[in-house]
């Protein structure tokens, strides 16, 4: 009966957890996207299909992206029934390029309640869909349209920051991912010059910046390392190379920064789900419990992706320290050799 039972149990493990291991390997997705003609220009849904396609794991998606929309819009047009289809894994938001970028007391009125609108519809009827705002970037020299009215817009690197606070404002307050597109044009910029990313227009993407914003949502979408992608959109080798290893340093190695809750493939070590932080929100510091027999590297990381604190071995529990740190977020990120988890705190 022994013999019978290791058996049975072998014949377990081929037929089901093989199968099961395998379905893993080649994913599936069905994605919504909603925006404008960030969104539209060069077909980048499309893009992340072929590149998903390139790599054996399938997408399905469906899309709303009329010129010049905004959130505001997107809740009162086709987005709202598009979303209450149902049957969505991720679903998509780009807002308007301009809007996010305004002083803080317009964003506030023009953005943000819009942002909730449409994440609440998207929780309401995809309960299981993962809510993912698409960072977009500045422009290539600033805002000719409203820089003379808002100054930090009138510079691609004050534009380009703003989007960057406010889009991670968006996800922070409504528990969504965020595709940091916005950041991988920063990282080409800075690393990369000589590939073009804008258009003529100096504010919509070239086949290069939609194939860079195409490779990081496949990123986001799949978790699979960019390096390995073999479509290049018709770029070449040598500049599809490029803006993968953007992709692979921005997107790939901080996942965990980029999706709420951090995607469940990352957590393999079940003994993560017991660790916590108190007090919290903390005001000169925080303590740090782990579970007994638990070895960790322990980082204190802000939004910004700044790592404030890190320790290489942590065993039992430990001190955070906060004081001077700036008011704000913070993420703790445990990692061990079988897992990592993410935990906020709020430094008051």
């Amino acid at each position: 009966m022994v013999r019978f039972g290791k058996v049975c149990l072998l014949a377990w493990f081929v037929f089901f957890l093989l199968p099961v291991r395998h379905m893993q390997a080649q994913g599936q997705k069905k994605v919504l996207f909603l925006g404008n003609s960030y969104t539209q220009v060069n077909n980048l849904p499309a893009m992340v299909t072929s590149i998903a396609e390139s790599m054996g794991d399938t997408m399905a998606y469906g899309s709303n992206t009329p010129g010049g929309c905004t959130f505001e819009m997107h809740c009162g047009n086709n987005s709202m029934r598009l979303i209450c289809e149902g049957g969505w894994d991720v679903v998509v938001m780009q807002e308007q390029s301009q809007l996010p970028a305004f002083p803080i007391e317009l964003v506030e009125a023009m953005v943000y309640p819009f942002a909730r609108q449409l994440v609440d519809s998207v929780a309401a009827f995809n309960p299981d869909a993962e809510p993912m705002f698409f960072m977009t970037w500045g422009r290539k020299n600033g805002d000719t349209e409203f820089g003379s009215d808002y100054p930090m817009m009138s510079t691609y690197e004050g534009m380009d920051s703003l989007l960057y606070a406010r889009y991670m404002a968006m996800a922070e307050q409504n528990n969504a991912s965020v595709c940091p597109v916005g950041r991988v044009w920063h990282y080409l910029r800075d690393h990369y010059g000589e590939i073009e990313l804008y258009q003529p227009d100096g504010s919509h993407p070239s086949m290069a910046g939609s194939y860079a914003a195409a490779c990081a949502f496949y990123t986001l979408f799949f978790g699979r390392d960019p390096d390995s992608i073999a479509y290049d959109a018709g770029l070449g080798m040598s500049t599809a190379r490029n803006i993968r290893t953007a992709v692979h340093a921005v997107v790939f190695d901080s996942l965990w920064q980029w999706q709420k809750p951090v995607p469940n493939g990352i957590c393999d070590d079940y003994r993560l789900a017991e660790v916590s932080v108190f007090p919290n929100p903390a005001v000169e510091e925080a303590f740090l419990s782990l579970p007994k027999g638990m070895t960790a590297e322990v980082a204190l990381i802000g939004m910004d992706g700044r790592r404030w604190w890190c320790q290489a071995e942590v065993n039992s529990s430990d001190r955070i320290r906060l004081a001077g740190l700036p008011q704000g977020l913070y993420f703790l990120r445990v990692a061990t050799k079988n897992g990592m988890v993410v935990k906020k705190i709020v430094k008051r």
